[in-house]
């Protein structure tokens, strides 16, 4: 799946498992676990394969159950 040239510096990428990803979606945030991706060893640009986009916009879409839900403070910035 990965081991290609990053398009961005030509390093090579490979895959990599990292603990958590989060991502943005249009309707909110889906955060993944154990998620295998593909990082560039030369300027660490991260490269997700199509099946995982794929899950992240089922649970966006609340077609597929999350395993739990978590609460993220939020706060207007304010100048000190």
């Amino acid at each position: 799946m990965y081991g290609y040239k990053c398009e961005y510096c030509e390093g090579l990428v490979q895959p990599k498992i990292v603990k958590q990803e989060v991502f943005k979606h249009r309707t909110g945030f889906v955060i993944l676990e154990n998620v295998p991706i593909g990082v560039c060893q030369h300027c660490g640009y991260r490269y997700y394969h199509a099946t995982l986009l794929h899950q992240v916009e089922r649970i966006a879409m609340q077609k597929n159950q999350p395993e739990r839900a978590i609460l993220v403070p939020v706060a207007a910035f304010v100048m000190a």
